[in-house]
């Protein structure tokens, strides 16, 4: 008798293709900077119009995944709820516990990278530090609003390696000269047009689904045998790859020039294509 070649488990294979999707997608959707100096631009957040700071809250490695936390958009959360339960217990340890499951603040900002602003905009994302001394510079009355889209100012991000520290920190600085974000009308229509929404980088779980998480992490004994029923299907999967077929190069055509909307076929009128998105969005 032949060897009986092992079925193929179609839902994983099916959400397996969907995570590596999404995930490509997301990489395509933010920005950080490495030890080069990359020159980036603030510009008006299409869904938050009169702030470009966008604050996310994340539960970090729970049961080994990052969790983005509804209070982010001012909806309930049990982990935190259990998490404020602990840190109102009224001993130390308690307190303690608490604050280590409560989600953890990172912002995020809109911006073009410079030399790369026909891929429109990505989402840069810094922690505290960063964050603070943005804020202080655009309450500052000689640098003022640096993401204004006719006055405002380029950043200069990088990143250093400090002694005695496993990962690099970002630095940066603010250039003094006042710039427009864009002289290129297509470039401002796919700024303005085109510009993605923070929530399409994370999935935001349901209520329920973030109560089993965290039953998950707290009673993770429950969950052994699902995990060795879940280990045993993934090796139904593993299937030989065939040999890729080598692809002809086609030659590309040249691209049509991009259409652009009234509000933006003349590059001096930037505030009024912003202004117009803004009304879209109300």
């Amino acid at each position: 008798m032949g060897n009986i070649r092992p079925s193929i488990n179609l839902n994983a294979v099916k959400e397996r293709l969907e995570t590596l999707k999404k995930s490509k997608k997301n990489s395509n959707l933010t920005w950080k900077p490495n030890e080069k100096e990359q020159t980036v631009r603030i510009v008006p957040y299409k869904y938050q119009p009169d702030n470009p700071f966008i604050e996310l809250y994340f539960h970090y490695n729970l049961n080994g995944k990052t969790y983005l936390s509804p209070i982010s958009f001012g909806e309930p959360d049990p982990i935190m709820e259990v998490a404020q339960q602990l840190k109102n217990a009224g001993d130390k340890e308690s307190w303690k516990q608490g604050k280590q499951l409560e989600p953890k603040l990172r912002t995020f900002a809109p911006v073009i990278v410079r030399g790369r602003e026909q891929e429109g905009v990505k989402f840069w994302g810094f922690g505290k530090t960063i964050y603070e001394e943005l804020l202080s510079n655009i309450v500052d009355p000689e640098c003022g609003n640096v993401s204004d889209p006719v006055l405002g100012r380029d950043i200069v991000v990088y990143t250093v390696k400090e002694d005695g520290k496993d990962f690099a920190t970002p630095r940066m600085r603010i250039k003094m000269t006042q710039t427009k974000v864009t002289e290129d009308p297509a470039i401002l229509q796919k700024i303005v047009k085109e510009q993605p929404d923070i929530k399409e980088l994370y999935d935001l779980k349901s209520y329920e689904e973030l109560e089993e998480a965290l039953d998950r992490f707290i009673h993770p004994e429950k969950y052994k045998d699902e995990k060795k029923e879940s280990d045993a299907k993934d090796e139904t999967i593993k299937v030989k790859e065939e040999p890729k077929a080598e692809t002809t190069k086609v030659k590309e055509e040249p691209k049509a020039e991009a259409k652009v909307e009234s509000a933006v076929t003349n590059p001096t009128d930037i505030q009024g294509a912003f202004d117009e998105l803004f009304e879209e969005n109300k």
